[in-house]
């Protein structure tokens, strides 16, 4: 390539890339509540509920604390992406329409994902120093998640 096709190829990338910055996702935007109806089902420790909030809620909820970088496009279309799988998988904010068993499950998950480390993300933890949990974070998630696990078998088992 010449040299002047080069220039011409950067400075249409350079204008693409300005014109982008005028568009963006949604965001997650909803109402911070509605995280209430599952904290009040589970009953988190303080400890527990410091972790599921820097953690967590970013990406399992329907309301997120959006870092500065969030403000450029493409990196705001990537981490919406995550956003949308995160709720996917498990939305706290729709705790309510889980089923008793759809919540046991999700609660399995969890201590599954927490306990191999991949939740959270290294992608969220690495701009999330204080979603990093460390050995004792990691034991009060899953020392609780298991009791809400055995508070919905014992549920499971009532006949209705």
């Amino acid at each position: 390539m010449t040299k002047k096709l080069l220039k011409k190829l950067g400075l249409s990338l350079f204008i693409v890339f300005i014109l982008a910055q005028f568009f963006g996702p949604e965001k997650n935007e909803g109402d911070v509540a509605t995280v209430e109806a599952f904290l009040a089902e589970t009953n988190p420790p303080e400890d527990v509920k410091i972790i599921l909030k820097s953690a967590c809620f970013d990406c399992h909820s329907d309301n997120t604390r959006y870092p500065w970088y969030n403000a450029i496009t493409p990196v705001n279309y990537w981490l919406n992406d995550h956003i949308k799988h995160g709720k996917g998988h498990f939305n706290v904010s729709k705790w309510n329409d889980y089923s008793l068993k759809k919540k046991d499950h999700k609660f399995d998950e969890l201590i599954e994902e927490v306990e191999e480390k991949v939740m959270p993300l290294d992608s969220y933890t690495w701009t999330h120093r204080d979603a990093n949990l460390s050995s004792e974070q990691i034991k009060a998630v899953i020392t609780w998640a298991k009791q809400v696990r055995t508070k919905y078998a014992l549920q499971m088992q009532r006949p209705e």
